[in-house]
This record gives C-alpha cells, structure tokens and sequence, in this order.
C-alpha cells in the first residue's frame, strides 16, 4: 500500500476527527471513506454522462423522439396504476 500526504487546513483536520469520532472510526480510516465514496461518485456521474451522450447521438442520428405531452401522459397513468402501452419514438418535425 502506498503513502500519500494530504495538506488541509487544521478546521478541515477538526472537522474530520470530530466526524470520524462521531462515526466510531479513527481519521485515517474516514478519509479513506471519503476519498472511496467520491470517486465511486465519479465513477457513477462519469457514465451516467456517458450514457447520456450515447443515447443523445441515437436521438441526432435517427431523429426521432417521444414529444413530451405522450410520455408525460403514459408516466401519469403507470403512477395511477394503469397498464399502458409506452409510446414510440417518431421523427420530429418542428
């Protein structure tokens, strides 16, 4: 395992002990913690971004979309419970 020295001010170092005490670990171990959940935070925002991108060039290439009056209309009736056919993707025209 690697050693890497962090620099933070002495209210952040506060801060952490207090938190860490409060969580019944010692600092080391709640930032480690810290540290793991931002990057599996990333990690999530990363490609969920990736995800999105992909599915806005799908939109681009095809050019078709669900106009939002239907999918709004289908999204109330499954939270009302109905079993409703989801609308289909069409070609957009403005």
């Amino acid at each position: 395992m690697s050693t890497t020295t962090i620099r933070m001010p002495e209210t952040l170092r506060e801060k952490v002990r207090e938190a860490a005490e409060r969580a019944g670990i010692t600092p080391h171990g709640f930032i480690l913690q810290a540290i793991a959940e931002k990057a599996e935070s990333e990690t999530l925002r990363h490609a969920f971004h990736e995800a999105a991108n992909q599915r806005y060039a799908g939109i681009v290439a095809s050019g078709e979309t669900i106009q939002w009056e239907h999918m709004k209309l289908y999204l109330e009736q499954r939270l009302e419970g109905q079993n409703t056919e989801q609308p289909r993707a069409r070609k957009w025209v403005p």
